[in-house]
């Protein structure tokens, strides 16, 4: 969820320096560690347990209102993953796509949806 939150924030700070060459490479290394080693594997292993999770306590489970509707919204956050990688394969290719003030509001997006979640799982609606 760190990863989520941290890329966007060097999208702004790579965007905002992209005519500096020694900045633009040490963002891009460190956005390709960030997403490759930290939020991938993380991502993997947040579905897997997930998965495994309903499977223990049945797949009956899974019929649940709220249940689903978490699932939902962390599916999105997994289209979000990969749209941060969309963006990652335009500044390694040396220009950003997008302005800083597009990162900086997409930045937002994992803090709405994880609030969500959290209320979701809390007071279970419906």
């Amino acid at each position: 969820m760190a990863g989520l939150l941290y890329l966007p924030r060097l999208f702004v700070y790579h965007a905002e320096t992209i005519s500096n060459e020694g900045k633009k490479e040490t963002f891009k290394l460190m956005e390709k560690r960030l997403f490759f080693y930290i939020m991938n594997p993380a991502m993997v292993l947040s579905w897997l347990f997930g998965i495994l999770l309903i499977y223990s306590i049945g797949l009956e489970s899974f019929n649940f209102f709220w249940l689903q509707l978490k699932m939902a919204m962390v599916l999105v956050l997994t289209f979000y993953h990969f749209f941060l990688f969309y963006c990652l394969k335009y500044f390694i290719q040396g220009y950003s796509k997008y302005s800083p003030k597009f990162y900086r509001i997409i930045n937002e997006v994992p803090t709405i949806l994880l609030i969500a979640i959290i209320f979701t799982v809390v007071f279970k609606p419906l």
